[in-house]
């Protein structure tokens, strides 16, 4: 397998790595999809290299046939990154 040239990475701007992405959205609101069927919305504050994230001011949305409905509305949370699949910089469309 051929290596990546990793100075024309380095230098090229639109390469961006997930945790920088990630790292970009600190202090900004996301939308974080999980395996479940619940989602979630809050404000993110800081994350670790499993992707462990502590998140404020977060609605917990459960997805059921009829659509979503809020579950619940937490201040402060910390969300295991083993049940994030898919993570939305910021927030839920249509979110007030």
């Amino acid at each position: 397998m051929a290596a990546l040239p990793t100075k024309a990475m380095a230098t090229n701007p639109s390469q961006l790595l997930p945790s920088e992405l990630v790292d970009r959205c600190v202090g900004s609101r996301i939308w974080i999809i999980m395996k479940s069927d619940k989602e979630m919305v809050g404000t993110l504050r800081g994350f670790d290299v499993y992707v462990n994230m502590v998140l404020e001011d977060v609605v917990e949305y459960e997805m059921t046939p009829e659509g979503s409905k809020v579950v619940a509305k937490l201040d402060q949370i910390l969300l295991n990154g083993n049940n994030i699949a898919l993570l939305v910089p910021g927030g839920k469309p249509g979110e007030e």
